[in-house]
């Protein structure tokens, strides 16, 4: 696999941890360097882990998650989103959704990784330099996601609420994008 495919491939797979992470941004717009470093670190390790399982799983682990991968992206995205949505309607002080919480974090970090298990067992079958890859994934992920953070927290201050709901609708959106794909193409 040449060096363009493989990066045009970790372009695709971060998009997911992009739009997660102008969701974070707009939770909290207060959140610093290292924090942001933090999430994005999560994000990226888990987008460029998953192709590597995937590998070292083969062919064998193919049938066994290929038929539910989509439904455990979409029920993580979408209950995030969900409660990002409810949460914009409460009170700034009673708002219980952190975006720095661990448990958020890895929640994400999965949600949006799923798709790139897949793609590891597509490098199983075709020559691919799998450190290269986790590599070449990583770092897309880790700057799209940073970037992500950035435009959330840029664009939070000025619209509020609504900003708030869009980045659960987005999460929602991802969700169900991965499970029509998967369902009907």
């Amino acid at each position: 696999m040449s060096f363009l495919t493989l990066f045009l491939i970790a372009v695709s797979l971060s998009f997911d941890s992009f739009a997660v992470s102008v969701s974070s941004g707009l939770l909290k717009k207060e959140i610093i360097f290292w924090q942001a470093v933090r999430i994005a670190f999560f994000l990226a390790f888990f987008q460029a882990s998953m192709p590597i399982i995937g590998w070292l799983g083969g062919i064998s682990i193919k049938d066994f998650i290929e038929p539910i991968d989509h439904w455990i992206a979409f029920g993580l995205l979408s209950a995030i989103g969900i409660k990002m949505i409810l949460e914009s309607f409460k009170d700034e002080e009673s708002k219980n959704v952190n975006p720095l919480d661990i448990r958020f974090i890895i929640s994400i970090s999965i949600a949006t990784s799923i798709d790139a298990l897949v793609v590891g067992i597509s490098f199983a079958i075709i020559e691919v330099n799998i450190l290269l890859a986790f590599f070449i994934i990583g770092s897309i992920t880790f700057l799209a996601s940073m970037l992500g953070i950035l435009c959330g927290k840029k664009s939070g201050g000025k619209f509020g609420k609504r900003m708030e709901i869009l980045g659960g609708v987005i999460l929602i959106v991802i969700g169900l994008k991965i499970l029509l794909e998967h369902l009907y193409f």
